[in-house]
Order: structure tokens, then sequence, then C-alpha cells
């Protein structure tokens, strides 16, 4: 079979969801890419149930990613908030 290459642009978010997506099938972001393509222009529109599906596969990737952001954001606020309270303590010297 002789083969080309096609390049596409997506966000950092979305190939992180490719990239998750395809190792839990078990296969390349080129074969799923492959697959999804060729159902899509065989079936033309997918139904409502199955663009559901693949949004809940984005979540599945994306909210995890979401709630250790807003955790390290909640930590780094938490620090900042200390060291501004042992400064105006007299606890630590301004730098």
């Amino acid at each position: 079979m002789q083969t080309e290459r096609v390049t596409f642009l997506t966000t950092p978010d979305h190939k992180a969801a490719l990239d998750a997506f395809a190792r839990g099938s078990g296969m390349s972001v080129g074969h799923l890419v492959r697959e999804a393509t060729s159902r899509y222009m065989a079936e033309g529109e997918i139904s409502e149930e199955e663009e559901l599906s693949l949004l809940v596969d984005e979540l599945n990737v994306a909210v995890p990613k979401m709630v250790a952001d807003i955790d390290a954001a909640i930590r780094a606020i938490e620090e900042s908030n200390a060291r501004v309270d042992a400064v105006l303590a007299g606890e630590v010297k301004r730098s």
C-alpha cells in the first residue's frame, strides 16, 4: 500500500485527547485518525449519541488536567499568602 503524509494542526488539549484515546484503544494516533475519517466519510454526519460519546471521551481527558491545574494554582496562592503573612509578621526579611 502506498501512503502519503497528511498534517493537520490542533490544540495541545486535543492532541493529548487523541494520544490518550489512541493509547486506550491500543492503536496509534495515525490509525485512529484514519479509522475516524474513513467512518466519517462513509457515514456522513454522526449521530447525536456518537457526538456525545466523543465529547465524553474528550472530557475524560481534559477534566483531570483542569483539576490538576486548579489544584496547582491553589497551592501557589496558598504559598504566596503564607509568604506575605510571614513578611508582614516580621518573621521573614523582605527580598
